[in-house]
């Protein structure tokens, strides 16, 4: 017989295992039924019972849909559907030139791939989130009459307006509202710029929204720049458990990789990052994913200039942070490896354990999507 006290941790135990999901049921649960109206689309990825969030930057918004029952199978390893933009072009009625794939999410549930697209230009343009099977079957994901809640950023940056129409250039600062977002531990977290003097933002969401926070102003020490910044934003970033605690890994343009422990993301607090690395300069990062093989751990980092890095963090804990300027492009910190097979990437996510799904650009020019291995 188990003695009354074990009884009672091995039953806290069972609940604390429990308690993720029950919240999460709680929070799909708490969902309301209507039309979601995309003024523009960001970074999207996915959270708990398949419930995708999805960045409006122009309107300042957050959404959480539920999408759960969308058609088709799922794409599994091995998987390639070539030409993907010609296809999404034909799908949409649009020249191929026309459509940007923003960023990819996997449901980790079904597989499905979900692609958050913006077809035309300026106000002429529009916003679109589209499926695709493991058939290469591309649909429009539906949003009418859908479960959803939403969060409204209330310090964005400001958008400039035309004719009573929003018109947002690329380089506007109301595009970087949001960067990148993830969930993490009933929040979402949410990366980009706000409207305030120290604009690189970190803001945690705490999920079902009931309201968002000005977030926690991020400082980081550029390795490349020799100073510390607090304007550019996080491009990427991925949840990270070090020595058991939340963490978040964030890269920024140029390319400074960063650790911030996620308890310290608090409304109104100036919070400074350890760079653990300088990737080097003239480069931007795109996506990023956290694995393990061979019982180490590693980040697969997708780059503009750069290729995809390939950077070793059995070694975090010790590392040295970068503290002093890293002269011509060098690097320092963490170890990488450019993964040379591995070209032409422009989005990517994890699909399992053991592999991801990447966006690349052909040598031809032409967008494929692409299960792969993870290296």
């Amino acid at each position: 017989m188990i003695p009354h006290a074990l009884r009672a941790v091995v039953l806290l135990v069972c609940l604390a295992a429990l308690a993720p999901d029950v919240v999460a049921q709680k929070a799909t649960a708490s969902l309301a039924r209507g039309t979601v109206t995309l003024e523009s689309v960001g970074p999207i990825a996915f959270g708990p019972e398949q419930t995708l969030f999805v960045s409006d930057p122009v309107a300042a918004k957050l959404y959480a849909i539920d999408v759960k029952g969308l058609p088709g199978s799922g794409i599994e390893k091995g998987a390639s559907v070539a030409k993907l933009d010609q296809k999404l072009a034909a799908r949409l009625g649009a020249a191929a030139r026309d459509i940007r794939v923003i960023d990819l999410a996997v449901n980790p549930v079904t597989h499905q791939v979900v692609l958050a697209v913006h077809r035309g230009a300026g106000a002429d343009g529009d916003s679109v989130l589209l499926s695709v099977d493991g058939n290469g079957e591309i649909r429009e994901v539906s949003l009418k009459n859908v479960a959803y809640t939403m969060a409204e950023l209330t310090n964005a940056p400001p958008a400039p307006d035309r004719a009573g129409r929003v018109q947002v250039q690329r380089r506007s600062p109301r595009l970087q509202t949001f960067t990148d977002l993830a969930y993490v531990d009933g929040q979402v977290i949410v990366a980009g710029l706000s409207n305030e003097e120290f604009a690189s933002k970190l803001r945690a969401i705490a999920y079902p929204f009931k309201h968002s926070d000005a977030g926690a102003s991020v400082e980081i020490y550029h390795g490349a720049h020799g100073r510390f910044e607090t304007n550019s934003p996080v491009r990427t970033f991925v949840p990270f458990d070090i020595e058991g605690e939340p963490h978040l890994l964030a890269a920024y343009t140029c390319t400074p990789l960063v650790s911030l422990r996620v308890a310290d993301l608090v409304p109104g607090k100036k919070v400074r990052g350890k760079t653990i690395a300088e990737l080097g300069n003239r480069n931007s990062p795109i996506d990023m994913v956290a694995y393990e093989k061979g019982g180490e751990r590693y980040l697969l980092i997708a780059n503009t200039s750069r290729g995809i890095m390939k950077v070793s963090l059995s070694a975090l804990t010790q590392v040295e942070p970068v503290t002093t300027r890293v002269e011509g492009g060098a690097t320092a910190g963490v170890p990488y490896e450019t993964v040379a097979e591995l070209q032409g990437v422009e989005q990517l996510d994890q699909l399992d354990a053991g592999h991801a799904v990447i966006l690349v650009r052909t040598e031809s020019g032409e967008q494929q999507l692409q299960v792969i291995a993870l290296p």
